[in-house]
């Protein structure tokens, strides 16, 4: 059985929508709720019940098998060591490999023989099937939710849903943790990172401050991730002092999601003025650090004025363990004192 989950939009639409969904306040969540998918219930030993927003499932023993509907969430998957034997994939674009995978996991993904689910997020529950998973992660928001066949994907096997527009990736690898049984891999994971992003700052020459990070959208404006947007939070870890836009020149946000603040074309300068240091975040296309510095619409922005817009790569505009590894890395390579 198939079921078309892409979007009805433009492929353009289709990737902001798959990869913002997570841009969200990372300070943490509550459980038990639609709107924050946390997980809790009893998890000491096997069979233990995880509750996933307002749902609950039992998982007799320790997943050995775990098909992933989700590629926002296979990452932090790989990550942690989960047996991920088969993942979802997404419509290719500048920020995936040719099959669809994100490609800041995609060699992971190959090097331990993760099989592509079925394409370009059409749920196939067939495929799901033939793949024998005792474990289903998937996500219940964005571009590549399941949630609307979550009973379907239960008669399979026991399926998680999370959130992860609710969550940090750190957050979500301890919940995945839980899931999985492997909660000690899960944290060790966070504090090596942890450690590694402290070592790393220390190689950084700031740049002016304060800065901002924003997806540039030509004609129709920029979307600026808020300092708890997770693209906020990396910076803000690396000793960067990050602005907001001015509130007063946001849209009203209809079509973004926590974490990012939506500006048109006409406010983009005023609305930036506070900004002396500028990221742009790519969906793909190459140099468009260069394309947001060349808008004649920010010709008098302090940072576009001081020659201080610079690329964060694809990498950053969906993060989880390996593209925070690779932003961060980046941002040393340009700043590296």
């Amino acid at each position: 059985m198939r079921r078309s989950l892409r979007p009805t939009a433009a492929v353009l639409a289709a990737v902001v929508a798959l990869a913002l969904a997570g841009c969200s306040n990372s300070s943490g969540s509550d459980t038990g709720t639609e709107g924050t998918q946390g997980t809790s219930g009893a998890t000491e030993g096997w069979p233990r019940t995880v509750d996933h927003g307002g749902r609950s499932t039992e998982i007799t023993a320790k997943p050995t098998r775990i098909v992933s509907t989700s590629p926002s969430l296979t990452g932090t998957l790989l990550a942690i060591g989960a047996p991920v034997v088969a993942s979802a994939a997404t419509t290719p674009s500048g920020m995936t490999d040719d099959q669809g995978f994100f490609s800041q996991w995609s060699g992971v993904a190959a090097d331990r023989g993760v099989a592509v689910l079925y394409r370009n997020l059409e749920l196939d529950l067939d495929a799901i099937e033939t793949f024998e998973p005792d474990l289903i992660i998937g996500s219940a928001n964005g571009g590549d939710s399941t949630l609307d066949a979550y009973s379907q994907l239960s008669d399979i096997a026991p399926t998680v849903l999370l959130d992860y527009g609710a969550s940090s990736w750190e957050e979500l690898a301890d919940q995945l943790g839980t899931v999985t049984g492997l909660e000690s891999e899960a944290a060790k994971t966070v504090d090596e990172y942890d450690s590694w992003v402290t070592t790393q700052a220390a190689k950084i020459k700031l740049p002016e401050q304060p800065v901002t990070a924003l997806v540039y959208m030509g004609a129709d404006g920029v979307w600026t991730f808020r300092a708890d947007s997770p693209q906020g939070n990396l910076l803000a870890s690396l000793g960067f002092t990050y602005a907001e836009p001015a509130e007063q020149f946001v849209a009203p946000d209809k079509r973004g999601a926590s974490g990012v603040a939506i500006v048109s074309s006409e406010n983009m300068s005023a609305a930036l003025d506070g900004a002396q240091t500028l990221f742009a975040v790519s969906m793909g296309p190459k140099d468009v650090e260069k394309q947001l510095a060349a808008d004649p619409l920010l010709a008098n922005q302090p940072a576009v004025k001081g020659d201080r817009v610079y690329a964060m790569g694809t990498a950053a505009f969906r993060l989880d363990y390996f593209s925070a590894k690779q932003t961060v890395e980046s941002l040393v390579s340009t700043f590296g004192g």
